[in-house]
C-alpha cells in the first residue's frame, strides 16, 4: 500500500479542496479516503508513505482524443489548413510507418503525457499490437478507438480488433469507431452501425471539425455528419465525437438525446484555424464535455494544461463573457468528463474502490501562489512544471522529473529522431 498524507485532496473538480484527509492505495485501487484513526494506522503496513508537505493530490488528467504515435510529425508540416495538411502531408508520411516505428513513437508520447499529469489516452491509430506493447510496458492506460476508413469490408477489421483487444490487459480497452464521414464509404458506416447494435456499444469518430467537412457532407447526403450518423443508427448506444466545432442546433439535440460526449480539442482547432467549438452551449444543453489534445502533429504538444487554458479562454472570447466556462467546468472535463467519455468509469474521481490514477500538484511554485483558489490556479496559471508525481493503476511512473517506465528516455529520443530521419 501507498499512503499519501499531510496534504490537500481534491476528490473531483466540483468538491472543495480538503486538508487533513489521507488517501491510501492498494495495488491498482484506492483503498481509503478520509481521516484514519490511530488504531487504523497501526493496523496498516505501507510500502511507501508519501508526505505531501501541503501539495495537492487530485485525479489524473485523461486525454480524450489523440493520435500518440504522430509524435514523428511534430513541427513537420505546420501552418497549413486541415485538408492540405492531412491529405498532402500527413497521410503520405503515415504510409511509411511500421509497427516498430509506432512502438517507439508511442513511448515518446507516453513520456510527454506523464509530465503533464495524464494517465490515459483515447487513441485512434494503427499498428495496434505495437501500440499496446508500448503502453503496457510503460504502465500507461489506453482506450483504443477504431480508426477504420474506406470501403465496407473494413467493418470486419473493426470487429476483429474489438474482439481481440478488449480484455488483453487491465490497462487496455477498445471502442468501436472510424476515422470520419469524409474518409468512409456509406456502406462502411452502415455496417459499423450494425456492429454497434450487435455488441450494444458506442461508436466514436472525428466529426464536424471544419466548415468544409460539414458543407460537403450536406451536399452529399443532405444532412450534417451528426444527422447522418444518427440516421444510420451509429449513435443508438452513444459515443464520443471529436472536435464538434461546427454543430447545428439539431446536432446538439441529437447529442443530448443520445448521451453523446463532445470531445473538445481547442489547441488543434486553433492551430488549424478550424474554429471554436460551442462548448458552453453544449454543456448548457446537457451534453457531456471531455477534453483532448488531438495528435502531436496538429497541436503540436500533448499538454493538458494548455488545453484547459485554451478551453476556457476561447469560450470567453466566443461568448464575449469573461464568466463563461469557469475553472471547475474545465477541470471536470479534463478529469472526470474525459474518463467517462472513454468508458473509464472507475478512473474518474478519488473514491474508495476507484482506480489509483492520481497526480500530485506542486503548490509551492511561484505560479501557484497565493492559494486564493487552487482550482483556478491550476487552470489559469498552472503548467506541467507543477506536476510532481503521476501514478497510473497505483504505480508511480513519473516523479520529480524522473520516469519509471522501464526505458531510458534518451534511448526513446534517439529512436524517434532516427525514425523521422529515415522517412524523409
Amino acid at each position: 500500500m501507498i499512503r499519501f498524507y499531510n496534504g490537500r485532496i481534491m476528490t473531483d473538480a466540483f468538491s472543495p479542496v480538503t486538508e487533513g484527509q489521507e488517501v491510501w492505495t492498494d495495488a491498482d485501487k484506492i483503498a481509503f479516503v478520509g481521516v484514519p484513526s490511530e488504531e487504523k494506522l497501526k493496523e496498516q503496513t505501507f510500502e511507501r508513505e508519501i508526505d505531501l508537505n501541503g501539495d495537492l493530490l487530485m485525479p489524473s488528467f485523461k486525454n480524450a482524443h489523440t493520435h500518440s504515435a504522430m509524435t514523428f510529425l511534430r513541427s513537420y508540416a505546420d501552418d497549413l489548413p486541415l485538408q492540405d495538411w492531412l491529405f498532402e502531408q500527413v497521410f503520405p508520411m503515415e504510409a511509411k510507418l511500421d509497427g516498430e516505428k509506432v512502438y517507439w513513437l508511442t513511448k515518446l508520447a507516453v513520456l510527454e503525457y506523464l509530465t503533464t499529469g495524464c494517465t490515459a489516452a483515447f487513441d485512434m491509430y494503427f499498428e495496434l499490437d505495437d501500440y499496446v506493447k508500448a503502453c503496457t510496458e510503460s504502465g500507461f492506460r489506453s482506450v483504443m478507438c477504431g480508426a477504420v476508413s474506406g470501403e465496407r469490408d473494413n467493418a470486419k477489421v473493426l470487429e476483429e480488433r474489438y474482439l481481440k483487444y478488449n480484455g488483453i490487459s487491465p490497462l487496455i480497452s477498445f471502442r468501436l469507431g472510424f476515422h470520419a464521414e469524409y474518409t468512409a464509404e456509406k456502406g462502411l458506416m452502415e455496417d459499423i452501425a450494425k456492429l454497434a447494435e450487435k455488441y450494444k456499444q458506442s461508436v466514436s469518430m472525428h466529426s464536424s471539425e471544419t466548415a468544409k467537412e460539414v458543407r460537403e457532407c450536406v451536399e452529399k447526403y443532405g444532412m450534417t455528419p451528426t444527422e447522418l450518423f444518427e440516421g444510420l443508427g451509429i449513435f443508438n448506444y452513444g459515443g464520443a465525437c471529436f472536435h464538434c466545432v461546427h454543430l447545428s442546433d439539431n446536432d446538439i439535440e441529437i447529442f443530448k438525446k443520445r448521451g453523446l460526449w463532445a470531445v473538445h480539442c481547442p489547441g488543434s482547432n486553433v492551430k488549424l484555424a478550424s474554429g471554436i467549438a460551442p462548448i458552453v452551449k453544449l454543456s448548457q444543453s446537457g451534453v457531456g464535455i471531455a477534453l483532448g489534445t488531438d495528435g502531436p502533429a496538429s497541436n503540436n504538444c500533448l499538454d493538458m494544461f494548455r488545453e484547459m487554458f485554451l478551453m476556457t479562454g476561447l469560450q470567453k472570447i466566443l461568448l464575449n463573457d469573461a464568466a463563461a466556462c469557469p475553472a471547475d467546468m474545465v477541470l471536470d472535463a479534463a478529469t472526470r468528463g474525459s474518463a467517462l467519455a472513454m468508458g473509464l468509469d472507475d478512473c474518474d474521481v478519488i473514491a474508495e474502490g476507484k482506480q489509483a490514477d492520481l497526480i500530485v500538484i506542486d503548490l509551492f511554485r511561484p505560479n501557484m501562489q497565493p492559494m486564493n483558489n487552487i482550482a483556478k490556479n491550476i487552470v489559469y496559471s498552472g503548467s506541467k512544471q507543477n506536476v510532481k508525481m503521476t501514478l497510473c493503476a497505483g504505480r508511480v511512473l513519473y516523479e520529480d522529473g524522473e520516469f519509471f517506465i522501464g526505458e531510458d528516455p534518451k534511448d526513446i529520443y534517439r529512436m524517434a529522431n532516427e525514425i523521422i530521419s529515415s522517412m524523409k
